[in-house]
């Protein structure tokens, strides 16, 4: 009867001791749980009573809110930062600064024309611009720095950012101001009333040339063909005066001791010939050759060049 009694007393303590323990096997850092509660290392080790270590309170008996107010957790954030799900709940959440929409920014105006573009586009601009006094020559159709001060000097008469460079709001402020130009505006014969030609131009084809106007005339039986703007050798390099005749056409020459290009090059004395010059398309006679006779319109000479012949005269006077 006692050994009965006491088998019965050990029984119940042990059923109270596996109750405090609980059997929920928790799992250790880098371990998964399986289906069965188990963790991937398994032991007595892994092993933990509820509220000890974290603090994490058993699945089997969650923590009942209280009814007291004063007990409710607060909304003032804990030393760490953090708020407590009382708070998080009752705010409404904000949007990071890093997330939020950027207003919408200005829309720079469109490059139509700049530095180095070279088309009839160009040339119009020229000869716009020249209509109201802010490009003092020919058109070339080269945008050069002249061309890119004459856009400057009309952006900043009207208020605009004087950048040199034709963007949609200065070209449309020009065409509001200029009217459709003429033939003529777009393709003069030259920048200088052209000079009356040498009598040793009078006869037969002849580019008759005069350094005192600096203009360039194509003539043919006394004839006045075209005329174009040239320019000459500075005083170190002088362009030779006299009687020549054209030995030899080079459509796509490259100088071989300056390294430069001479299209449409018509050759009269030696290294000297007439050719087109894009420096002076860009610089106009702010600039010299090195003894050439330079002209600064392309379709101009490129016209030239197709109708002269090998020993057609040439003519240079003052």
């Amino acid at each position: 009867m006692l050994r009965t009694s006491a088998l019965r007393r050990g029984l119940a303590t042990a059923a109270v001791l596996a109750v405090g323990v609980g059997c929920t096997v928790r799992p250790t850092d880098g371990g998964t749980a399986g289906a069965d509660g188990k963790s991937g290392g398994g032991g007595a080790a892994a092993m933990a009573t509820p509220g000890a270590g974290s603090g994490t309170p058993s699945p089997s008996a969650p923590p009942r809110p209280s009814k007291n107010p004063a007990a409710r957790p607060s909304a003032t954030p804990s030393p760490s930062g953090s708020v407590s799900p009382s708070a998080s709940a009752s705010s409404p959440a904000r949007t990071p600064s890093s997330a939020r929409t950027p207003s919408p920014g200005v829309a720079k105006p469109r490059t139509v024309m700049a530095s180095g573009a070279e088309s009839d586009q160009v040339r119009e601009l020229q000869a716009r611009l020249r209509q109201i006094g802010h490009f003092g020559r020919t058109p070339t159709g080269y945008y050069g720095t002249l061309t890119a001060t004459a856009v400057a000097s009309f952006q900043g008469k009207r208020g605009l950012s004087r950048t040199g460079t034709t963007d949609s709001v200065t070209w449309e402020k020009l065409l509001g101001m200029t009217k459709k130009p003429t033939r003529d505006e777009l393709w003069p014969p030259t920048e200088r009333p052209v000079a009356a030609p040498d009598p040793r131009c009078l006869k037969g084809r002849v580019l008759c040339i005069s350094k005192n106007s600096r203009t360039l005339s194509w003539m043919v039986d006394g004839k006045r063909v075209s005329s174009m703007d040239v320019r000459f050798g500075s005083e170190y390099t002088p362009t030779r005066e006299g009687t020549f005749t054209v030995f030899w056409k080079s459509r796509h020459h490259v100088s071989t001791l300056y390294d430069t290009a001479m299209p449409y090059a018509m050759f009269f004395s030696g290294g000297q010939a007439v050719h087109y010059s894009a420096d002076f398309a860009a610089r106009g006679y702010t600039g010299a050759s090195h003894g050439c006779v330079n002209v600064r319109d392309e379709p101009k000479i490129a016209s030239l060049f197709a109708e002269v012949k090998t020993g057609d005269k040439v003519v240079i006077y003052w």
